[in-house]
């Protein structure tokens, strides 16, 4: 890409094409609110493009918050998040109650090998620790 060329959805989404044509896999560009997926293991990766504040978003849901006496799932997601995570860090949705293992770069100077890095990262981070986590700090049956 030439660095000098804004990033907007229509690089993502040929970034996105890539990043699927390269690991042959069918993903879908961009809906009309921004979003697409891509999937590894059990972590499904949304890909949001945030236009008014200029930035791309990654996100993994991992699993519901506890409603009462999560502080040790804090805490080990914390720690996780210090540098087991990469560029990604654990965060909890303010709407949902979800937690969620999320990152987020600013559009500007993104190139493909980045957002590459980015999803790959997150996908993988994700896979590796949702169902350690569930397993873990999950409801009990």
């Amino acid at each position: 890409m030439d660095h000098g060329d804004p990033v907007n959805g229509d690089t993502i989404n040929r970034y996105i094409e890539r990043f699927g044509r390269e690991r042959d896999l069918h993903l879908e560009p961009l809906s009309g609110q921004g979003v697409s997926q891509v999937q590894r293991g059990s972590a499904v990766v949304s890909i949001h493009v945030v236009p008014e504040q200029g930035v791309l978003m990654l996100m993994s849901r991992v699993m519901p918050a506890p409603a009462h006496g999560g502080e040790a799932l804090f805490r080990r997601l914390l720690e996780l998040s210090f540098l087991a995570t990469g560029d990604a860090a654990f965060a909890i949705s303010p709407r949902t109650g979800d937690i969620f293992l999320r990152c987020l770069r600013r559009l500007e100077g993104l190139d493909y090998e980045e957002f590459e890095d980015l999803v790959q990262t997150i996908a993988t981070v994700a896979d590796e620790w949702d169902d350690v986590l569930r397993k873990e700090y999950g409801p009990r049956e």
